[in-house]
């Protein structure tokens, strides 16, 4: 699901760069860049977890 709304933003980002609208641009390149890295430290976490309390 964040990882969608990312790949949202960054091609949002993507379309306001080409027509101009920077301000837009770096506004969805931002939000698309956290919600990266959210969705990548928790995957990391959920591995983590999975490899500590395997049964």
């Amino acid at each position: 699901m964040l990882l969608r709304l990312a790949l949202a933003f960054l091609v949002v980002a993507i379309i306001a760069a080409l027509f101009g609208f920077t301000n837009i641009a770096a506004a969805a390149v931002g939000i698309a860049r956290t919600l990266f890295f959210i969705f990548l430290i928790l995957f990391i976490l959920v591995l983590l977890a999975g490899l500590i309390f395997r049964v």
